[in-house]
């Protein structure tokens, strides 16, 4: 190898990922290749954001999107799955061990794939407009005569 030893060529692609692209592809925000997860769609690693990307090397520990997708995923897909479990009691009355069955798995599989979306669309907003923790940028000030 010649150079610096262990130096990392960046790879950026010419157009970076929509916010979309990002989230459901789980894609580098800075190069577009699919190394935003530790894991798979369906490992252990679902929703664990890996060290840095293997193509462009870009530190994903640098970001912090904290626990707000959870919270928000939680309330917004339990109101959902409460709802659909009502209607389905109301029209078709089935025995309780059948809500089980259907609503506690649809819950936890709504809850950890949306996780993964949410998590991979505010990485991609953080990494497109530069926020960084505890930067607050002032709007410029007219200057008074």
């Amino acid at each position: 190898m010649s150079g610096v030893a262990g130096a990392r060529r960046f790879i950026v692609a010419d157009t970076p990922p929509t916010l979309s692209q990002a989230a459901f592809q789980g894609l580098c925000p800075r190069c577009g290749q699919p190394h935003l997860f530790a894991g798979p769609v369906f490992s252990t690693q679902v929703v664990t954001f890996a060290e840095r990307c293997a193509a462009c090397g870009l530190d994903f520990t640098r970001f912090n999107v904290g626990d707000g997708p959870a919270a928000f995923l939680t309330l917004i897909l339990g109101t959902i799955i409460t709802i659909a479990a009502i209607l389905v009691e109301l029209t078709l009355r089935p025995p309780l061990w059948l809500h089980m069955l259907i609503w506690l798995p649809l819950t936890a599989i709504g809850v950890v794939y949306s996780l993964r979306i949410a998590k991979g669309a505010l990485m991609a907003a953080e990494y497109r407009n530069e926020a960084r923790e505890g930067a607050v940028v002032e709007p410029a000030r007219d200057e008074e005569a």
